[in-house]
């Protein structure tokens, strides 16, 4: 694809195909880069006239391909960062996004203010960037990481024992949280809420596993049946946060107020002032 070998052009070229699909394409191309010669990316930045040898032109020949027919930068290297964490991920699970590192923020906040509470699930796991983060950063926590999808479950078991917390991790395959029958104290889900019509429009589909994404009609279809169980595990005094999209706050909170006419509930944004969760806490 070029004719001179070394690292500065290479890194031009995978800008180049990162340009229309990415904010970020000079980071994103020394990130693949980095990936590909396993190397810290400031070592890459360090070295452009270094001279690649012809397997990793091979590699960075199949990769800018890739990239070129729109597959998303982590897919393509295999792993991505969440919360300060790398994780695998791959076409069964979403890619970790910076919005929802805003959910683990908020949960660990509650954790830290409610010693004694220390039960928590991860609804729709997935890659397990948020049952990971949650044990990593408290020693003492048990998670229930629960995914519908058996491909998922496999990643996110992958993630917990790359970062030595298989025990404190207990991951179950089932519909929402009907595998969990003990009391929880905390309970985080990551559901399918993008509107059919609205996901068939978005880049997002034709990469991304469409069991994660697709929320019905409305988008609510999977929060709508949740969202009536968690009754039956949320332990008085404990607390939900749920993940939506930017229009569904007022549909939501309807749903949530419905189940829990007393509880505390609230609409939080995310760094762009978009609606993004709601939290329900359980008096």
């Amino acid at each position: 694809m070029t004719a001179t070998n070394d690292v500065g052009t290479w890194l031009a070229v995978l800008r180049q195909q990162l340009a229309g699909i990415s904010e970020t394409a000079a980071l994103d191309a020394q990130v693949a880069m980095a990936q590909i010669l396993d190397q810290p990316r400031a070592w890459v930045v360090a070295h452009p006239e270094l001279l690649l040898e012809p397997p990793l032109t091979t590699r960075l020949n199949q990769a800018a391909s890739r990239l070129a027919d729109g597959e998303p930068l982590p897919y393509v290297i295999g792993h991505w960062e969440f919360y300060g964490l790398e994780f695998e991920v791959n076409p069964t699970v979403l890619i970790p996004r910076p919005e929802t590192e805003l959910m683990v923020e908020t949960a660990l906040d509650w954790l830290y203010r409610h010693p004694d509470a220390r039960r928590a699930a991860d609804v729709g796991t997935g890659s397990g960037c948020i049952a990971v983060s949650l044990a990593a950063s408290i020693p003492d926590l048990v998670v229930y990481a629960c995914d519908c999808s058996s491909s998922a479950l496999q990643v996110a078991q992958r993630n917990a024992v790359m970062h030595h917390l298989s025990s404190s991790i207990h991951f179950f395959q089932g519909d929402l949280l009907n595998s969990v029958q003990t009391s929880l104290d905390l309970i985080c889900a990551n559901l399918p809420y993008i509107p059919h019509k609205t996901l068939t429009s978005l880049p997002v589909a034709a990469h991304e596993p469409l069991l994660a994404l697709d929320g019905g009609q409305d988008g609510l279809d999977t929060i709508r049946r949740f969202i009536p169980d968690l009754p039956r595990l949320l332990a008085p005094g404990g607390m939900c946060i749920l993940e939506i999209e930017a229009n569904q706050g007022p549909a939501a909170i309807s749903l949530a107020q419905s189940v829990f006419p007393g509880a505390v509930i609230c609409l939080l944004q995310d760094l762009s002032g978009l609606d993004r969760f709601i939290s329900i806490e359980f008096n």
